[in-house]
């Protein structure tokens, strides 16, 4: 008995699509009929799921978002418990991306460069940035930063600089500076535990 694989929902395979191609071409570079034809829908199926393209851009810069947290989570943790150490490791995601095939730099950034402030992806980019720098004062704050906010803000630029860089040159010694001034940073804002 022969088994055919289950192609994805419809909606899963204009999101995949979409993912794929506003990465590597931008949100202006690609149109809603490229999407349509390299996912293999409707224009009738793709406009139930994403009444326009900007809703379409923003479903993709949240799943962007969901990944990319979770990515910087995940670095940060397995620096270990001591919250000054998490601060500097979450900057291995960011040399990550740098190793990542087709890295285009920061999809926020790019996708903040095409779109109008106070349109959804605008929107979507920057609660996602404002998400990332609570998230980074939080660990501030748990590292003992006489000023979180600020080292937060620091850090923040930190990784969205070293991600746009990677948009112009994709050198592997950038992440690696990135965390050393970090690390810096850190050493500066935090008194080591007793």
């Amino acid at each position: 008995m022969a088994t055919t694989a289950k192609r994805p929902p419809a909606r899963e395979r204009i999101l995949t699509t979409a993912e794929a191609l506003f990465a590597a071409h931008g949100l202006r570079g690609v149109g809603v009929d490229r999407i349509i034809a390299e996912s293999g829908v409707a224009k009738s199926t793709l406009y139930v799921h994403f009444p326009s393209k900007d809703e379409l851009a923003a479903a993709y810069l949240r799943r962007v978002d969901d990944s990319w947290r979770g990515k910087l989570r995940a670095a940060a943790l397995a620096a270990g418990d001591d919250p000054r150490a998490q601060l500097v490791g979450l900057f291995d995601a960011v040399a990550a991306s740098y190793e990542r095939h087709g890295f285009h730099g920061c999809p926020f950034i790019n996708a903040a460069a095409e779109s109008e402030p106070g349109s959804l992806p605008h929107e979507v980019t920057a609660a996602h940035k404002r998400a990332v720098r609570a998230w980074v004062r939080g660990l501030a704050e748990a590292a003992g930063a006489a000023d979180p906010d600020e080292l937060a803000l620091q850090l923040t630029l930190l990784i969205d600089g070293t991600l746009a860089a990677g948009k112009l040159e994709q050198n592997p010694a950038m992440p690696a500076a990135a965390k050393a001034a970090a690390r810096a940073a850190v050493d500066r804002a935090c008194p080591p535990a007793a």
